[in-house]
């Protein structure tokens, strides 16, 4: 069947072309009546093969035409699948970079494991510490609870106190300071100026005939204000060896109750001195009439002589003045207060009168 033709139409189309083909054969060629069959049918026959034919040809196109849709798909699907592959590239280089940025987080995430596997070691360790710790903490509060601590606390510290009073008490039987009739012509230690680091006196006072002493011997003032050639020398050698009972007394008292005095002492008996950590100006002889300034930069302590064997009376008056200020600091740590900066033997006698108090042993 043709394209566009209706199948009644079809015998007589069929008929007129074999009308034609006759009128044809008739005018090319006559054909006798005994062949006219044989001729008609080998006419069919070539009518049939030619009709075979074009369904053959009509279905070949049908095909061909399908073939190329499918080669027109299999091209825009070749397409895509090239558009597809061009992603899939791209992503898996995609892939590759995170892969190798997720083997570089790996392998940091697997240090910082480490370092916190390190740091939770050493945290547990602190806290078996902190642990062990907290039980001695809570043994410890437990012992200070309740009466029976608070008791043997300040039982202790009462046994401290009672073994500095008797160490103190010993001081006081080896430098004994006593009232003892003074010599009136002589002016006491007592009455010494008082001095500041720039040796400028601010004044004196005289205190009664009736004096202290330290084993017997007087501080008198006499060497200090008119040291000269014709001065008594046991004078200065009794001054001098009562500023060494003082200066040693001075040490043993505050070696038993732990504090540091200020101004150290060198201990050398009636030739002991005692020494200026930081000096600003350190005085010199009255004769000379000129003092030298230390270098702030390199300031050295200076020794000053508790004696006058040979030494500046300036120095000498300073020495002593240091030397109350060593008792004058003691005397504020047991909370009294010092009877002035000129009273050397007062001071040390309420040091160790203080020491020996009832007051001493609840302080």
């Amino acid at each position: 069947m043709e394209r566009g033709h209706s199948p009644s139409s079809e015998p007589r189309t069929t008929a007129t072309k074999e009308k034609k083909s006759s009128s044809e054969l008739v005018s090319a060629k006559l054909i006798e009546w005994e062949d006219y069959e044989q001729e008609v049918a080998r006419l069919w026959s070539l009518s049939s093969a030619l009709k075979e034919a074009r369904e053959k040809k009509e279905g070949l196109e049908g095909k061909l035409h399908s073939l190329n849709q499918v080669e027109a798909e299999s091209l825009s699907r070749l397409n895509v699948l090239e558009e597809i592959r061009e992603r899939v590239g791209a992503r898996k280089k995609m892939m590759e970079s995170l892969s190798d940025r997720l083997q570089g987080a790996e392998e940091k995430a697997k240090k910082e494991e480490q370092r916190l596997g390190a740091e939770v070691r050493s945290l547990l360790v602190a806290g078996t510490a902190l642990s062990v710790a907290n039980k001695q903490l809570e043994e410890s509060n437990r012992l200070l609870a309740g009466e029976s601590g608070f008791l043997r606390h300040r039982n202790l510290q009462k046994m401290l106190r009672l073994r500095q009073q008797f160490m103190i008490s010993q001081v006081s039987l080896l430098y004994s300071v006593k009232m003892s009739p003074g010599r009136s012509q002589d002016q006491e230690l007592e009455s010494l100026p008082s001095t500041s680091k720039s040796g400028s006196y601010a004044g004196s006072k005289l205190v009664n005939p009736g004096s202290l002493t330290i084993l017997g011997l007087h501080l008198t003032m006499l060497p200090f204000t008119k040291m000269s050639f014709f001065s008594n020398k046991k004078e200065v050698q009794r001054s001098a060896t009562a500023l060494g009972y003082v200066a040693h007394a001075v040490s043993l008292i505050s070696s038993y109750l732990k504090v540091p005095i200020r101004y150290p002492v060198r201990l050398g008996g009636s030739h002991s001195y005692i020494i200026d950590p930081s000096p600003s100006i350190e005085p010199v002889s009255s004769s000379m009439g000129s003092s030298s300034t230390t270098s702030q930069s390199n300031v050295k302590p200076v020794e000053f002589p508790l004696f006058l064997d040979g030494q500046d009376t300036t120095r000498a008056a300073y020495a002593v003045f240091l030397l109350n200020k060593d008792l004058e600091q003691l005397l504020n740590y047991i909370g009294v207060k010092s009877l002035g900066p000129r009273h050397v033997l007062a001071n040390l006698k309420e040091l160790v009168r203080t020491v020996q108090s009832a007051e001493f042993l609840e302080s």
